[in-house]
């Protein structure tokens, strides 16, 4: 059976990782790159250092407002799934890139596997949360990482098709620790192991608000030259457009975003993190550095009852605070699994496209 996998953005290609090793073992795989993320930091640094298959497809539709974007890719999708003619689509998270492909899936009667399905933040301002919440609603097989997206989708009537199969984020990692660990970024960059704050921003609802920008700004000046930042080009070119950027890194050390082998080794290295990333704080939670997260609602709920991560929200008074003196009190329940996703992903796409070899429902 062919399985044709959908990515474009940075989060899509960590999961692909292990996922491609597992589905090519039973499926024939191809990979569809939507081209959602372009420069190498963001996109071909992902093939180079953890070994994804270069994509079949390359779709080339880069940035642009989300219905524009989302728009595009549906179509330049749809135009390969045709051609193509796979026997199930896998799509990954949040991104515009998973609903495109999802939506692409679905009208065309093709089985739609939604990988990290049932995560809910409950805050429809999120153009995240709206595509998550689509991609559940139209996905015939859906792979929870936790108990929570399960009850999530139960609470909305999806109870077909649904697996535990935990979290292929600790399978990317567990894959890419060891080599990870060769990485000279801190000696690239003169830093000591936990004598240094991590920071990442990118969301929508941070960086296109400029009150909340200048206030998570703000406090990033206040913590001072401990602060690392790797900053994605959208939030650069927005800083740039508010006079924010020079002064910034004045303050702080801002870098240019990094590969994933890197990131880790940063991430593992910190003292604490900040950022509005999911991926991110799940991997602080898996890497047990504290968490302070830059918005005022998670998806990642876990992370938070299990006292590893904390909402600060975009309070200048509140991340400072909490980046000098937030500790976690209590140790960690594993919400996640034990990394082996991937192969319970693979197990129950053979059972379901095995008992019905037509048309999703």
């Amino acid at each position: 059976m062919k399985v044709a996998s959908v990515v474009g953005a940075r989060p899509n290609f960590v999961k692909l990782a292990p996922l491609s090793r597992a589905l090519r073992e039973r499926f024939h795989e191809v990979i569809v790159h939507t081209g959602q993320h372009y420069d190498y930091e963001m996109d071909r640094i992902f093939f180079d250092e953890i070994g994804i298959p270069e994509p079949d497809h390359h779709l080339g539709v880069g940035s642009g407002s989300h219905g524009r974007q989302t728009g595009e890719m549906l179509a330049r999708i749809e135009d390969v799934l045709v051609r193509e003619d796979p026997d199930a689509v896998v799509v990954f998270g949040d991104t515009n890139t998973t609903l495109a492909g999802a939506l692409a899936a679905a009208k065309l009667h093709i089985t739609l596997v939604h990988v990290e399905a049932g995560l809910r933040s409950y805050d429809r301002r999120m153009p995240e949360e709206i595509n998550r919440v689509l991609v559940d609603h139209c996905s015939d097989i859906l792979s929870c990482p936790t108990r929570t997206a399960v009850d999530n989708l139960r609470r909305e009537g999806i109870v077909d098709g649904v697996y535990l199969t935990g979290d292929v984020m600790v399978d990317a990692m567990n894959l890419c620790m060891d080599v990870s660990k060769r990485s000279t970024v801190l000696e690239r960059l003169e830093l000591r192991p936990k004598e240094y704050i991590l920071a990442t921003l990118h969301r929508a609802e941070n960086t296109d608000d400029e009150m909340r920008l200048r206030e998570i700004i703000g406090a990033f000046k206040d913590i001072g030259s401990c602060l690392v930042f790797p900053c994605h080009p959208r939030t650069e070119r927005r800083l740039r457009d508010l006079g924010l950027w020079d002064p910034l890194r004045e303050s702080i050390k801002v870098i240019k975003p990094v590969g994933y082998l890197d990131m880790l080794q940063l991430e593992r290295n910190a003292l604490r993190i900040l950022t509005d990333s999911g991926g991110v704080q799940k991997e602080a939670y898996i890497l047990r550095v504290p968490c302070v997260t830059l918005r005022d609602r998670t998806e990642w709920v876990e992370t938070v009852d299990d006292g590893w991560n904390v909402l600060a929200g975009a309070s200048r008074e509140s991340i400072v605070r909490h980046a000098r003196g937030f500790v976690p009190t209590r140790s960690q329940t594993h919400v996640f699994g034990d990394g082996d996703a991937s192969r319970r992903i693979v197990d129950a796409m053979e059972s379901f496209m095995g008992s019905r070899r037509g048309p999703a429902r």
